[in-house]
């Protein structure tokens, strides 16, 4: 079934994959209206969302934010599917660092790095960055489901130089890397909601009280790796700056949870700025008033 299942939708996300980012625009455009006026897609969840964030906004200031965050998403669904035929020089172009200076110095002084970052603006096409520095680079991956659309993604990504391993087994690929002094690039979206049971600190996040991912901070902790944020920025539609932000050099000097908590703070900021561009369809305060005291 899972082949069968692939074998029929793999022709049109490639189809669609080949389009120009202009056509695939419109396509958002259309998904949109359909999407959103029509079907009403996960806007409950998106209303819940930025009540409990922006509660001194009105109704009608959270509305605009939910219409331009919705097109947004759709517009990075695009993106995601463009991402299994971008060429290197187009998403060079389309996706650049602002000070992809600080990685190299780090390369050059022969560490590697712990990135944290965050399900905001275009988080996919960061797989580019080993275009410009000559680290490895890995992320931590959910296995899909269909093993051939899961084969399929982790290809198509690390076409680049990035590499998307099963989360299960990050820690032992950091293990063998650290042995061998492979240089590499540690990227972790932490931003998202933990499963309850795996739950080791309550941060606050958008001034809620929420469960939070804190393997960035254990493993930049247990290796001794400078710890950077990337700050991603949405320039124009399809196209992304990233400001890689240092949040700490030496992290064993730092007491358990103030990396999450440094973390947690500069996205909590980012959004505030531009909220339009954040990942509000994901219940990321499903958890909320289940913290045991």
């Amino acid at each position: 079934m899972q082949l069968l299942i692939f074998i029929l939708v793999y022709p049109l996300i490639w189809f669609l994959s080949i389009l120009p980012m202009r056509v695939l625009y419109i396509l958002s455009d259309v998904l949109y209206v359909v999407l959103y006026y029509v079907i009403g897609y996960r806007k409950k969840v998106i209303r819940k969302n930025l009540k409990l964030a922006f509660p001194e906004k009105s109704v009608q200031e959270r509305l605009e934010i939910e219409k331009k965050s919705m097109h947004h998403f759709l517009d990075i669904l695009m993106e995601v599917i463009k991402s299994f035929t971008i060429s290197k020089k187009e998403i060079s172009k389309r996706y650049q660092y602002k000070n992809i200076e600080v990685l190299q110095n780090y390369y050059d002084r022969k560490t590697s790095l712990v990135i944290m970052a965050a399900h905001y603006a275009n988080w996919e096409w960061v797989v580019n960055v080993n275009n410009f520095v000559p680290y490895e680079g890995y992320a931590a991956f959910q296995k899909i489901t269909n093993k051939y659309f899961d084969h399929w993604m982790k290809s198509s990504r690390s076409k680049f130089g990035a590499y998307f391993i099963p989360t299960k087994e990050y820690i032992k690929l950091m293990d063998e890397n650290f042995k061998e002094k492979k240089l590499a690039i540690y990227g972790l979206l932490s931003d998202q909601s933990p499963m309850l049971h795996k739950t080791h600190y309550w941060g606050d996040f958008m001034g809620v009280r929420v469960p939070v991912h804190t393997g960035a901070e254990m493993l930049s902790k247990k290796y001794n790796y400078p710890v950077l944020f990337f700050r991603v920025n949405r320039v124009s539609r399809g196209y992304y700056m990233v400001n890689i932000e240092v949040i700490t050099e030496n992290p064993r000097d730092f007491k358990d949870y103030n990396i999450t908590d440094i973390f947690l703070q500069k996205i909590d900021k980012q959004i505030r700025e531009k909220p339009e561009y954040y990942f509000w369809t994901h219940n990321r305060f499903k958890h909320m008033g289940k913290e045991k005291i």
